[in-house]
C-alpha cells in the first residue's frame, strides 16, 4: 500500500521547476557555439565557464533553448555497445541529456569524453563534450529541469543571461 501511495504522489506533483524556467537564482546553462564554451548559471551568477567541443558541422549541435531531461553516471553508449564506465566510452563518465529536436534527451547531451584533447574543436555528432572533471562538476549541481541554451553568437555569456532572464543584478531582484 505505501508504494501504491508513494507512486501516486509522484505521478501526480508537478516535476521541477514550478513556474517559468529560469527564475532568478535556478540553474541555467548557456553554449556558445561560436566559442566552444559552455557557462552554468547559477543563484544570479556565472558559475563557471567551460571549454567544449561541438558539432563537426554547424548544423550537427542543434540551437535553441532545450530542456534538462535525463541525467546518468556512467552512460552506456549503445550505439557501438560500449558498457558505461569503460575507458572506450566516448560520452564518457556522466551525461546530461537535453530534449533537442523533439527528442527524448537520450539522443543529445552533454557528456565527458575518452578523447579529452578534442575538446575545444569542432568533433561531435550533435552533442557537446566536455572534460569528465567538468561534466562531473555540473551534473552535480543541476537538476532535471534545467533549461540549456544553444546558441552561436559574438556576445558575453552575461549579456546572454540577462537576456534569457537568467542573470540579472541584485538590485533588480524583486523584493519578496
Amino acid at each position: 500500500m505505501r508504494f501504491f501511495l508513494l507512486s501516486a504522489a509522484l505521478l501526480l506533483s508537478p516535476l521541477w521547476p514550478l513556474g517559468a524556467n529560469p527564475l532568478p537564482g535556478d540553474p541555467y546553462i548557456i553554449v556558445n557555439k561560436a566559442t566552444n564554451a559552455l557557462a552554468v548559471v547559477k543563484d544570479n551568477r556565472i558559475e563557471g565557464i567551460y571549454q567544449v567541443a561541438t558539432g563537426k558541422t554547424d548544423d550537427l549541435t542543434p540551437e535553441g533553448e532545450f530542456t534538462v531531461t535525463v541525467k546518468a553516471v556512467n552512460p552506456y553508449y549503445r550505439k557501438k555497445n560500449v558498457e558505461g564506465g569503460a575507458p572506450e566510452n566516448p560520452l564518457g563518465v556522466r551525461w546530461i541529456g537535453f530534449d533537442a529536436r523533439g527528442t527524448d534527451g537520450r539522443i543529445y547531451g552533454i557528456h565527458g569524453t575518452n578523447r579529452e584533447e578534442l575538446i575545444g574543436g569542432f568533433v561531435s555528432n550533435g552533442c557537446i563534450r566536455m572534460k569528465n572533471r567538468d561534466v562531473i562538476h555540473i551534473f552535480r549541481i543541476i537538476p532535471e529541469g534545467t533549461k540549456v541554451l544553444i546558441t552561436k553568437e559574438n556576445r558575453s555569456f552575461e549579456n546572454i543571461a540577462k537576456e534569457r532572464k537568467a542573470l540579472i543584478k541584485k538590485q533588480e531582484i524583486p523584493v519578496q
